[in-house]
């Protein structure tokens, strides 16, 4: 590891020692991997199952943020499914507001995102023709009913999985896994800038050092009385 520049490096790289060279690698590994380039909304879903599997799906194709929307429904996880994702993901919840998609998708339309909405009941484009040359959030509805209406009225575009049978649309964590691969495989094989910058790393690869050390306070605690003296 290079010699830490600055507090927060040298922080991390204090960290580092207390895991190992092989979990340190793969700390940089997927952090090379990730990108905010695209993110996941979740409007009002129910299911744990459903739920743990989004995000599984989400970490295992390198997108870090997801944002929940809950408006009558709280998002809840069930371990069996999610295997520890989570936290390795910035889960962004927006349940305080009288109408918490609003808010989500103003807040992310803020940030410069095109608001992306997956539905097969208007007109939209397949999600192998999507263009995410700019920052995009893909939105997924709700299991019974899809998007609300808040949705469709402030979405930038609609997309589609191609479907050839009878049943009507897949599962939402079916839905979200071939979206994701589709994207991701595009993603990487674009000259856009879609990783991480340095800082957004270095938070990251702080966050994932804490969530693994046992006991890491103790450890911090001492590292800056340390500098302190």
């Amino acid at each position: 590891m290079e010699k830490a520049t600055t507090v927060d490096e040298e922080l991390i790289h204090h960290l580092s020692n207390f895991v190992s060279e092989s979990r340190n690698e793969r700390f940089a590994q997927v952090l090379n991997n990730r990108t905010r380039q695209v993110s996941v909304v979740l409007e009002d879903i129910y299911q744990p199952h459903n739920a743990s599997a989004v995000l599984r799906t989400c970490d295992i194709f390198g997108i870090q943020d997801v944002h929940i929307i809950e408006n009558r429904n709280k998002y809840t996880l069930n371990p069996d499914v999610e295997l520890g994702s989570a936290k390795w993901l910035s889960l962004n919840k927006y349940n305080s507001e009288d109408n918490n998609t609003i808010s989500c998708l103003n807040t992310l339309k803020e940030k410069g995102y095109k608001i992306v909405a997956t539905t097969p009941h208007t007109t939209s484009c397949d999600i192998d023709e999507l263009t995410i040359d700019q920052p995009t959030a893909l939105v997924f509805g709700t299991e019974l009913t899809g998007i609300s209406d808040e949705v469709k009225n402030n979405a930038d575009e609609f997309v589609r999985i191609p479907m050839y049978g009878f049943t009507e649309s897949f599962n939402i964590s079916v839905s979200a896994a071939l979206c994701l691969h589709s994207i991701s495989k595009k993603l990487r094989s674009t000259d856009i800038s879609w990783q991480l910058s340095k800082k957004e790393k270095d938070i990251l690869n702080l966050e994932w050092l804490r969530n693994t050390i046992k006991k890491h306070q103790l450890i911090e605690e001492a590292f800056y009385a340390k500098k302190a003296m």
